[in-house]
Parts: structure tokens; sequence; C-alpha cells
């Protein structure tokens, strides 16, 4: 089981700040693949990966890391500093 974060925009068109899913996803991508599948609200979500960013287990990373080991997916748009 892995617990999916979501914040700002990305939750507002999912509907839901998180969710517990059990998925078989190798890396992010795959798990982003998976939630893309399952309704168009996830699709929409995730139309554009350039414009989100994913963090596992509240540190940075990239789409194609792996998920082994992972508890914690994070997804938000990027930050800016002002």
């Amino acid at each position: 089981m892995i617990d999916v974060l979501y914040f700002a925009w990305v939750r507002e068109r999912i509907g839901l700040p998180r969710e517990r899913l059990e998925t078989a996803a190798a890396t992010v991508a795959d798990l982003v693949e998976e939630l893309r599948g399952r309704e168009e609200r996830y699709a929409l979500a995730f139309e554009d990966l350039s414009s989100l960013r994913v963090a596992l287990d509240q540190e940075l990373s990239e789409f194609d890391a792996p998920l082994a080991g992972v508890r914690e997916v994070a997804f938000f748009p990027p930050m800016t500093g002002g």
C-alpha cells in the first residue's frame, strides 16, 4: 500500500487530498499511468507532467524514480518564490 497525496490544483481536479492505493507500479511514471486510467478527473490532473512535481517520502524526485520501498508519493505544481 502507498499513500498518494495531491496538492493545490491537482487536489482540486481529482477532488481528494489523499488516498491509499495498492499498486503494481514500478516507477512514478507507471503510477501516473495507472491513475490516468482510473477516471477522467485523474487523466485531466496528469495531462501535462511538465506542470507537475513529485516527492517520494517527502524528498523531491523524478517521474522515472522507482517506487520500491516508498510509502508516500506527493504530486504538486512547481513552487515559486517571491
